[in-house]
């Protein structure tokens, strides 16, 4: 029993609502049958812990991207003003 509390106490606020009524549903089995699920439950946990992670990280990286590609294109601009501005100078 100690196992499915830290489970629904330790990681309630993260896990998906379905995955949560399964915790609950697993604490109230018998003993027995709750000695066979929690491993695989552990594993499921942390599975669904794992991809959050990863979408975090997508999701920071993909927003890195962004940002690098509007200032590449803010200098890309930029250098292309510099060169007309420098033709217009060797033209006259």
């Amino acid at each position: 029993m100690p196992d499915t509390q830290r489970l629904a106490s330790d990681s309630a606020t993260q896990l998906p609502a379905d995955l949560q009524q399964l915790v609950h549903a697993i604490q109230s089995l018998p003993e027995t049958q709750r000695a066979e699920i929690l491993p695989l439950l552990d594993r499921v946990v942390e599975s669904t812990g794992r991809r959050r992670r990863i979408l975090t990280l997508v999701q920071d990286a993909l927003s890195q991207l962004r940002l690098d590609m509007k200032y590449l294109m803010f200098d890309l601009e930029a250098t292309r003003r510099e060169r007309d501005e420098y033709r217009e100078k060797l033209e006259d």
